[in-house]
């Protein structure tokens, strides 16, 4: 049979895992009484709670008998280092571009990982149902994008095609004739797409996904470049500069069949296909028969930009809601999310209590936060630094993300101020269509860290913000962080109604009646730019005299919901965040007042 290995590359929501869902169901990988979730591909909790697609994964369809193998991709950026990885496995890929929205930043950050290894795109034109797409303007827009990216001749000379995923259609024009489904779509990837090239020699395979079974253990999923591997087969693993890791056999070889995972007996060279058995092998590690001495070269991964401590949770709640509390056990869970996401960089602290976690962006260790809460971690987490770095000359370098945002026309002007504050600098504004603008900003990472809630209040929630790593370049200066204070409980209890509504003139809020508090956790913001200790446990003093109106109910003003990526973009830098199954608790790193006095002093002193 003959093979095809694409991707389906985009930015977020435009459609990739929704697309994916029709191609299985046209292709007949589901019988025609089979229950099937939407967004199929997006597998675990936290995908298909946020309707985002965290990892890429495979699966495969058979049409006019050539099989073809689909991976699906992230659009954030956060998530960059799964789609980078995953090129390597593909001949051919699938540009998806909303044809409204037209090609984001992360469609640039796709692209140009693809046109540099050599594959030739297809560009399909998504969601032309909607009532403000610009289908015309769109291709124009890419076109000028591949350029930009100095994609080859042959490269620019991409086939298009348009249609929408959620209706299940694709079509050489907008007005194409929907009967057809999804078959022009097929049928162009088995005429542009090239056959997998097969290099000859003996068994060899570049691993690009890790997972861990609970049946099978560690799975390895990579594309097949020489040679063919059966069950029980003797390999090793070589790491990128050619050192054997290990040895061992391949106790199975599960090839994609439509969402299912199937045994076979045989693989051929380039099938996509995971394997088990081995222990220590990880992703871009080459595994190969045991001739073999040369490793395949592996695509180096772009550096992390933004780390954040994680440390053992210290507070006087610690242990009374998760069970996996000690620094041993976060070690083990961090060095495990390491080995299969690449893009995360663990180091450990002289203490060995706190590790400092470095990734692509604060969403990014975000998701990483709430699967280990979800576990049963309990974390003490600080805010995220950027990652900086030097050059020859010694200067210090700091990253800078390209900002897109689209926005009301009205509100361009608080957004253009606000950015600038943060050491922004404008690179384009031009109008989107319907009243709106799209601004383009160089601006450094860390003032964007928190602003993203910022310009949803300025912009009454009708602002996109996309953003994507651009380079390193000289540090800006100071950038103004927030503005106000916090309110600290001065002791241990559970909060009072009647306190919390004497406090509320002192600003807004963040726990609620009968909340567990401590000395040193953050229980509200303050209106003003200092801190401020207050008791929340102070009851109404009783008294044998009843007046009329005395024992009116409390009316307590709705405390702010604090969720994890607010309450991480939201501290300071002598800020925690308490993190537990449970509760998400805001807190000072120096819980004791006079200790806390005593570390400003000496921060004043050293200045």
């Amino acid at each position: 049979m003959q093979l095809r290995n694409i991707a389906i590359i985009a930015h977020v929501d435009h459609g990739k895992t929704t697309l994916v869902d029709q191609l299985l169901r046209q292709s007949g990988a589901f019988r025609d009484n089979q229950r099937v979730a939407e967004r199929v591909m997006d597998s675990n909790d936290l995908e298909k709670e946020r309707g985002i697609t965290i990892l890429a994964k495979a699966t495969s369809v058979v049409w006019k008998d050539t099989r073809i193998n689909i991976v699906d991709t992230p659009g954030h950026a956060d998530f960059g280092g799964e789609v980078e990885r995953i090129l390597n496995m593909v001949d051919g890929a699938i540009v998806l571009v909303d044809a409204a929205e037209g090609p984001m930043p992360q469609t640039k950050f796709v692209v140009a990982k693809a046109l540099k290894i050599g594959l030739k795109p297809i560009v399909a034109i998504n969601k032309v149902d909607k009532p403000d797409a610009r289908t015309t303007e769109v291709i124009n827009e890419v076109f000028d994008l591949f350029a930009a990216l100095d994609a080859t001749d042959e490269q620019l000379d991409f086939p298009i095609l348009y249609g929408s995923g959620k209706q299940g259609w694709m079509g050489t024009s907008p007005e194409a004739d929907q009967s057809a489904g999804m078959a022009p779509l097929f049928d162009l990837v088995l005429k542009h797409v090239a056959q997998p090239t097969v290099e000859p020699g003996p068994f060899r395979m570049l691993a690009t996904i890790l997972e861990a079974n609970p049946y099978l253990g560690r799975v390895l999923t990579g594309r097949i470049s020489s040679g063919t591997l059966k069950p029980n087969m003797a390999i090793k693993a070589l790491s990128r500069d050619g050192t054997v890791i290990e040895q061992g056999r391949v106790s199975k070889v599960l090839a994609f069949r439509g969402i299912e995972r199937q045994p076979v007996e045989e693989a051929e060279a380039g099938d996509i296909v995971a394997i088990a058995g081995l222990t220590q092998g990880t992703v871009a590690d080459t595994f190969a028969a045991l001739e073999v001495t040369e490793p395949l070269q592996a695509q180096p991964i772009d550096p992390p930009t933004v780390s954040m401590t994680f440390t053992v949770n210290d507070s006087p709640l610690a242990g009374t809601e998760g069970d996996k509390v000690t620094s041993r056990v976060i070690r083990d869970r961090l060095l495990k999310e390491a080995e299969g996401n690449v893009a995360l960089k663990i180091e450990e602290s002289a203490d060995k209590d706190s590790f400092i976690v470095s990734g692509r962006g604060e969403l990014q260790l975000a998701i990483l936060i709430e699967v280990m809460r979800r576990e049963g971690f309990e974390l003490g987490v600080s805010r995220p630094r950027v990652v900086f770095q030097k050059n020859e000359a010694g200067e210090i370098l700091e990253p800078i993300e390209e900002v897109v945002i689209d926005v009301d026309e009205e509100f361009s002007g608080a957004v253009v101020q606000k950015m600038s504050e943060r050491k922004a600098e404008m690179i384009e504004m031009r109008p989107s269509g319907g009243n709106r603008q799209r601004l383009v900003f160089h601006a450094p990472t860390r003032g964007l860290i928190g602003y993203q809630n910022e310009l949803l209040t300025d912009t009454k929630g009708t602002a996109v913000l996309n953003r994507l790593f651009h380079a390193y370049a000289p540090y800006k200066g100071e950038v103004a962080g927030r503005r106000n204070g916090v309110l600290i409980s001065t002791d241990a209890g559970e909060a009072v109604a009647y306190a919390l509504w004497n406090l509320e003139d002192r600003g807004p809020m963040m726990i609620e009646p009968g909340w567990k508090v401590y000395q040193g956790m953050i229980v509200g913001e303050h209106t003003r730019e200092n801190d401020l200790e207050v008791n929340v446990l102070k009851g109404k003093k009783l008294s044998n005299v009843r007046a009329a109106g005395k024992d009116e109910a409390v009316r307590l003003t709705p405390p702010i919901r604090m969720t994890l990526e607010k309450s991480i973009a939201w501290i300071q830098d002598d800020e925690l965040l308490e993190v537990t199954p449970k509760s998400i608790r805001l807190r000072k790193a120096i819980l004791d007042p006079n200790e806390r006095k005593k570390a400003e002093r000496a921060k004043d002193a050293a200045a």
